[in-house]
């Protein structure tokens, strides 16, 4: 019994480690290839696995992209936190956050497409794996009541449409970018390279009000 117990804790290592590289092929996948090329049979051969065996780690193929969504959020999550970590709130976080989610897109294509689009038909994540998406549309919902009330903006962008509006560009010039010239950097992206250019538009519209509004 003692020797079982001693052992079990590098077993949950041991099972971590399979678990991660797994996700780590996976994601390697994704990028080279595009979500749908993710597979049981694939990941388990380049983990040097039979196929069966890694459904010890994971249910179904669903549970890998579940876990892929969750892995997606935490680093997009910390890649924006730590971009706007000294940002002012309001309109300059707005801002800073919408550049670092394209940047991050950019440079993380398979996980972006994952999170951000649904290219695998019948993948839904789990309530679990999409919170995080949740407090995410929260915070930047939160800013833009921030700049309405700061007077950056003008009072129509405390409003879930703005919120909405804001989305679609950026995950207009992230798809554009990454559909048309992927690889290419933030820079030098002949669609990432407006992303300001855009994000004015947005200002522009959210500062001067709509014939008829108050």
């Amino acid at each position: 019994m003692a020797t079982s117990i001693s052992r079990s804790p590098r077993i949950a290592e041991r099972r971590d480690r399979t678990v991660e590289a797994a996700l780590d092929h996976a994601e390697a996948i994704m990028t080279e290839e595009g979500a749908g090329a993710v597979t049981v049979s694939e990941i388990a051969r380049r983990l040097g696995m039979r196929a069966p065996s890694l459904y010890k780690y994971f249910p179904s193929l669903h549970a890998i992209y579940d876990a892929l969504f969750s892995r997606g959020n935490a680093q997009v999550a910390n890649y924006m936190n730590a971009a706007t970590a000294t940002s002012e709130p309001g309109l300059d976080h707005l801002r800073t956050a919408s550049r670092a989610m394209i940047r991050w897109s950019i440079q993380e294509p398979g996980l972006a497409s994952l999170l951000f689009t649904r290219p695998v038909p019948g993948f839904k994540p789990s309530a679990e794996a999409f919170a995080p998406s949740q407090a995410m549309w929260q915070l930047w919902r939160h800013h833009l009541t921030v700049a309405a009330q700061r007077g950056e903006l003008a009072p129509s962008a405390d409003s879930d449409d703005a919120m909405r509006m804001l989305t679609v560009l950026i995950s207009g010039i992230c798809s554009q970018q990454l559909a048309n010239q992927p690889g290419a950097s933030y820079e030098d992206g002949i669609f990432s390279r407006l992303t300001d250019e855009g994000l004015d538009m947005f200002v522009h519209r959210y500062t001067h009000e709509k014939k008829g509004t108050s």
